[in-house]
């Protein structure tokens, strides 16, 4: 992966929101900097194989694994990732891809470091140290926001939160949209109190009942978010969180979130350009 296999549909998006290069010095200039196309390529590079930053294959990407770390801190600390997935939601809503009536949630746990943010031990995993990924959908499993956790928190508490993060979409004449009408989740946020606070937001809660058995039907919908999750990992990088940094790590989920975002744009323009 080169430079030059950066899509320029991505590059496009990205280089308006990049934080300016630094000057160089005058004296003791030393090397020139690698351009931000090429460092992008070497997060991607690392982002789809999984790959240690330190084997970054540099003859091939253009940039070394270290510069491409370094690349993603400052964009990470800028806030690149979040601002291009609200781009691409709003330019989604534009084009009538996105349904925001009917959203559905859902967390994942998945293996982390001993230490860093956001770890803690699972309890379906005894006791591993790990994260977990929360991640809300719209009716066709767009992403919308996703959120990093220890591996011990449990879902129910980053509902609220998950909401939250969704950013001001976009896109029609009306005031911009940031929550669904309806809200779709498995039996694991089942609990009085957060049903209130839906229906306090104007949210209707569909959630399956705890203690009941299996067959609430919600499945036909909120499978959604589960091929949301297996589109995610289909990203190696993020299969097992290797970041001690939980924000960096959160900068690739939601740099994933964008590009399937854009996988679905492109899609729907794709016959028009035929």
């Amino acid at each position: 992966m080169r430079a030059d296999l950066v899509w320029d549909d991505l590059w496009e998006r990205v280089a308006s929101l990049l934080p300016p290069a630094p000057e160089r010095r005058r004296q003791h200039p030393g090397r020139l900097r690698v351009p931000d196309r090429t460092s992008l390529a070497g997060v991607l590079f690392v982002l789809r194989t999984g790959v240690a930053w330190r084997d970054v294959p540099a003859e091939t990407v253009g940039s070394s694994g270290v510069t491409a770390w370094r690349r993603l801190r400052d964009w990470t600390e800028a806030g690149v990732s979040p601002r291009l997935h609200a781009a691409l939601l709003t330019e989604l809503r534009r084009a009538g891809l996105l349904d925001l009536d009917d959203c559905s949630v859902d967390g994942l746990a998945r293996p982390g470091p001993q230490r860093g943010d956001h770890v803690g031990p699972s309890p379906v995993d005894r006791a591993r140290p790990g994260s977990k990924h929360h991640l809300i959908v719209d009716r066709h499993g767009t992403p919308l926001a996703v959120t990093l956790t220890g591996g011990n928190r449990h879902d129910v508490t980053q509902l609220l939160p998950l909401l939250d993060a969704v950013p001001p979409i976009r896109g029609r004449r009306a005031r911009p949209r940031r929550k669904p009408r309806c809200l779709y989740a498995d039996r694991g946020y089942d609990f009085d109190k957060y049903r209130r606070l839906l229906w306090k937001r104007g949210i209707k809660p569909l959630m399956a009942r705890r203690g009941v058995a299996h067959g609430s039907g919600l499945g036909k919908v909120r499978w959604v978010v589960e091929r949301a999750f297996a589109w995610l990992h289909q990203f190696k990088r993020l299969r097992v969180r290797y970041e001690r940094r939980g924000d960096l790590h959160l900068g690739l989920l939601e740099l994933a979130c964008s590009l399937i975002c854009l996988r679905r744009l492109l899609q729907a323009r794709q016959p028009s350009r035929q």
